[in-house]
């Protein structure tokens, strides 16, 4: 493998700006603001606007809007017949 080719992996502080739930993990980001961690080490913060935590396929409160398909919904919008 080439030398200096690859960024370098680090463990990074991901921090979910709507709730400010906050997971460890590998990331090659960088950023210059830095948070203690549980364990005591002081680690990297990259800040994300949404996660796992807060997204609504994992947190079950996704909106089902389906009322039938593309084609019913273009005919109901212009009051057309089939």
């Amino acid at each position: 493998m080439k030398q200096e080719t690859h960024p370098e992996y680090r463990k990074v502080v991901f921090l979910d700006t709507n709730d400010g739930s906050k997971f460890l993990s590998g990331s090659t980001r960088f950023s210059d603001e830095t948070v203690e961690w549980e364990d005591g080490n002081t680690y990297p913060v990259i800040k994300v606007e949404i996660s796992s935590a807060t997204h609504p396929f994992y947190t079950g409160k996704q909106k089902f809007a389906d009322a039938g398909g593309r084609a019913e919904q273009f005919m109901k919008k212009y009051n057309m017949k089939k």
